[in-house]
């Protein structure tokens, strides 16, 4: 299949492509920069970059042309709901052009529940619609009554690697600076995914997406820890030995207060009908090689 990944350069979106590239689809990578370290690394992966700014549709609809499907991992925060609408609207626009059924597949995440207070979540359980980020799920509904061939999955925290735009990074930062803060309840628990375990389960989406048309897929491994224990976890790694600061989860900013609540899902459904499982375990197995990771990415970044 010829792919068309938006988001390519970034955390997700860099082991996403290379994991399809791998599994022997032609994939575009877009990018802003197709000159920038982000995108050599891409072509270093037999990706290939093409230049296109997601928040603007006329420099990247022409990518659209001979692509079997479009992978979504971009969340512009300039205009989350627009940006995402405008998408939907150009594979519709391209489909009626040239008759090509592209398959969408469309990322949110299980922040996008909010607080929903259940004790384990899954693809049916419906959000709560005052989540700071409850308008991610109403885009998956927008999607479903689109008519367009899709799959969403709903990852869980990521970490593993570069750890970009990981909360692991983010503590592994935090705790060189010797400032590590934890942010909002301190017995909340959050289901994780390794962003290798997570890039594999899109391989699977595409290995035969008419199979999961229409589906939903929910993306974690099987662990129920505390996060201020991950946290600790992961600032001790990085050689931090003092204490963690306690703040309010609304001094955190936006995505701190969205993920102020107990995040636990189960990915039954995608162990049944994906066949996927994941091969990392948890973050707590191998915390001093996720710094290590994550280290030599600001020196080679």
């Amino acid at each position: 299949m010829k792919v068309l990944v938006i988001g390519a350069t970034g955390y997700a979106g860099r082991r996403v492509s290379t994991a399809l590239s791998r599994a022997g689809h032609t994939v575009l990578g877009l990018a802003r920069d197709t000159d920038g370290p982000a995108a050599r690394e891409l072509a270093v992966n037999e990706v290939t970059p093409v230049r296109g700014d997601f928040s603007e549709p006329e420099t990247w609809r022409a990518h659209l042309e001979g692509t079997d499907a479009v992978v979504h991992l971009l969340l512009d925060m300039s205009d989350p709901v627009g940006g995402d609408q405008r998408l939907f609207a150009e594979l519709a626009a391209a489909q009626e052009r040239d008759g090509r059924r592209r398959h969408l597949v469309f990322t949110t995440g299980i922040s996008s529940y909010g607080r929903t207070g259940l004790a384990l979540m899954d693809e049916n359980t419906p959000g709560n619609p005052e989540s700071p980020i409850g308008f991610r799920l109403a885009l998956e509904r927008e999607l479903a009554a689109s008519g367009l061939a899709h799959t969403v999955v709903r990852p869980g925290f990521m970490y593993g690697g570069p750890a970009t735009t990981s909360m692991t990074g983010q503590w592994f930062a935090a705790a060189e600076e010797g400032k590590p803060v934890f942010y909002g309840d301190t017995t909340k628990c959050w289901s994780w995914v390794h962003v290798d375990d997570l890039a594999d389960a899109y391989v699977r989406i595409l290995d035969n997406p008419t199979a999961v048309d229409g589906e939903t897929f929910v993306i974690a491994d099987d662990q129920r820890l505390r996060s201020l224990d991950i946290q600790q976890t992961a600032v001790r790694a990085a050689g931090f030995t003092g204490e963690i600061t306690l703040e309010s989860a609304e001094a955190g900013g936006m995505l701190q207060l969205a993920a102020d609540q107990d995040e636990l899902v189960t990915s039954v459904k995608a162990h049944r009908l994906l066949g996927w499982r994941p091969r990392h375990a948890s973050f707590t197995d191998a915390p001093e090689q996720h710094y290590r990771a994550w280290k030599a990415a600001q020196s080679t970044g």
